[in-house]
């Protein structure tokens, strides 16, 4: 096994069970070791700290498989880890079929939820989510990559699905010096454009060419949290996409719901999910950029009751954090200049580079340059399908505020 020697002192990170070794940790490489194949991480004093998948393209040069000496890295070391990340999910979740969200006044009966969240799952680079009988799988890392055949083997025979789609297409498999993949891997799938349900509603998810997987699982739980809250409320959604939030909050009961989004092909499935469930009055869609229709609506003198900014990534990492602060305080500081008295703004934040108390910061200094008071009622985050490992906080990804204005 070839193995990676770590300059002194850089060994504190893996000690702590932290799972990414960098390109400037290490002093030297001994062997020739390919992409993805596992390697020994030895201290500069050649004591064992973990094995690991090789990526020589990528700044993040390793990503630790355990570290257990004594631990093999084979099929059957996959099928433990996704055996345990499958007993995670049976004790959140009744059934890994149809599983029951947490909260949500409708229940939150779900077919969709995430099954394998990387290396918060101690799987690195392996994203799996399940819709309904199909299973979505991504590979983001040459680790992954190496062993993708074997893990979808695996992942049909513990889950029982119909069919695996692969959605390898993101971004960062670039930094892998991966090429991406976008199609079936597994099984029969007539059509990549499948129905789950959430609740009491319905939504077309197209698998092929969604967002991320198909869908936003992520935000299962605040959607619900959401249509709690939107009894008798004029509802503006930003970023609507397909139209999750807009339509928990008309299943609220909410008097009305604009949804705007820049992308036609979306808004076109939020009108077809609204046919789907029924709510056929009171939404109002608008294809515009946010930031501009958010000054739009201010020059009109427009209002509402209960605001949803749930914007696309602004900052992958921390050197993106700066121009993404200035671009989450603008359409904050805009949304809260539009809330009435005593409206509530559900806010988010997806971007690595923007961490909990940044983004706090930047919601508050929006609120102070807008002048109104307002206060923090409820933290919200990821649902528990995506958990954090402690050792691993930038799985803390999704940031969210509910802020009621005074």
């Amino acid at each position: 096994m070839a193995e990676l020697i770590l300059k002194p002192g850089r060994e504190k990170s893996l000690l702590r069970r932290h799972p990414w070794i960098f390109s400037g940790a290490l002093d030297q490489v001994i062997g020739d070791p390919q992409p993805g194949e596992t390697v020994e991480v030895l201290t500069s004093q050649r004591e064992f700290l973990s094995k690991a998948a090789y990526s020589p393209y990528s700044q993040i040069r390793a990503r630790v498989w355990t570290f257990n000496e004594g631990e093999q890295v084979d099929a059957d070391f996959f099928r433990r880890r996704i055996d345990s990340a499958l007993a995670l999910r049976t004790i959140l979740f009744p059934s890994p079929h149809f599983p029951q969200a947490n909260g949500g006044a409708e229940g939150g009966v779900s077919d969709a939820l995430r099954l394998v969240h990387a290396e918060s799952d101690h799987l690195p680079g392996l994203i799996v989510d399940r819709y309904g009988e199909v299973l979505v799988l991504q590979s983001l890392t040459a680790g992954s990559e190496l062993w993708r055949e074997t893990l979808a083997e695996i992942l049909l025979e513990k889950t029982g699905a119909a069919a695996i789609y692969e959605r390898s297409d993101a971004d960062v498999r670039e930094l892998e010096g991966l090429a991406p993949r976008n199609g079936l891997l597994r099984g029969t799938l007539p059509d990549p454009r499948i129905e789950i349900s959430e609740g009491s509603l319905k939504f077309k998810v197209n698998l092929a060419s969604g967002h991320k997987t198909g869908f936003y699982l992520d935000q299962r739980r605040n959607r619900q949290r959401v249509g709690e809250l939107s009894r008798d409320r004029d509802v503006l959604n930003c970023f609507c996409y397909t139209g999750g939030f807009s339509l928990h909050a008309l299943a609220g009961g909410a008097k009305s719901v604009l949804s705007v989004d820049s992308s036609a092909e979306a808004l076109a499935l939020v009108q077809e999910n609204a046919a789907l469930n029924g709510q056929t009055s009171g939404h109002e869609w608008r294809e515009a950029d946010v930031f501009q229709a958010l000054r739009k609506f201010r020059d009109e003198r427009r209002s509402f009751d209960l605001i949803i900014l749930d914007p696309p990534k602004f900052a992958a990492t921390v050197s993106q954090a700066e121009k993404a602060a200035r671009g989450y305080k603008d359409i904050n500081l805009l949304a809260f200049k539009l809330l009435r008295p005593g409206g509530i703004l559900a806010t988010f934040s997806c971007s690595g580079g923007i961490d909990a108390a940044l983004f706090q910061k930047i919601v508050a200094g929006a609120a102070l340059d807008a002048g109104v008071e307002a206060s923090i009622v409820e933290h919200l985050a990821q649902d528990g399908d995506h958990p954090i490992s402690l050792h691993f906080p930038e799985g803390a990804y999704l940031k969210g505020l509910l802020c009621v204005k005074g």
